[in-house]
């Protein structure tokens, strides 16, 4: 990995939530000698509040400019892999940020695999109902395929295509970094 040029000197791990950018991205990190920052993370560090608080409190839109003031200050320095939010390359500034200044990493998982990871979770803003209540079965379900319609062309965009499910962590990574060098070779 050290003959990263400017241009590939961030790597940028998209998905939906729930497909593995969290748990993936500080040990694809490590593995390659670069720093390691998750989007969502940071932002809940800097305000002191949950994404859902933000989104509570704050609401979505304020939630995106602070999202998009990171991602353009990410995407000027080096050495990173960058866990993004799943809603992330949504908007079109971030997309253009994170394209022209590294390499993104599609996590792929099927909307029925993501369904069993989120469907007990009350800290995902776009899942729940009220903050904090979850949707019902269907209606999650129903959700979930909804959004995962809607921005699977745009994770599509990336780079490199990794399909996530039911593989162990390790071998998700393993399969990262060789993908990763090959698109670099």
């Amino acid at each position: 990995m050290d003959a990263l040029n400017l241009r590939k000197a961030r790597i940028y791990l998209t998905g939906f939530m729930g497909s593995g950018k969290s748990t993936i991205g500080p040990i694809l990190a490590n593995t390659i000698g670069y720093d390691f920052v998750d989007v969502d993370r940071t932002i809940e560090q800097e305000t002191g509040m949950s994404v859902n608080e933000i989104f509570q409190e704050l609401g979505g839109e304020r939630f995106r400019e602070m999202e998009r003031k990171l991602v353009i200050e990410l995407s000027n320095k080096s050495n990173l892999v960058v866990s993004l939010g799943g809603g992330t390359m949504v908007d079109p500034e971030n997309y253009r940020a994170i394209s022209s200044s590294g390499i993104i990493v599609y996590l792929k998982t099927n909307p029925a695999l993501l369904f069993k990871r989120l469907h007990r979770k009350t800290d995902r803003p776009v899942l729940t109902k009220i903050p904090g209540h979850l949707l019902e079965e269907e209606e999650l379900r129903a959700r979930i395929e909804e959004l995962y319609r809607t921005r699977e062309p745009i994770y599509a965009k990336a780079d490199i295509t990794i399909q996530t499910d039911e593989k162990r962590v390790g071998i998700t990574v393993d399969e990262v970094v060789k993908k990763l060098s090959q698109y670099l070779a």
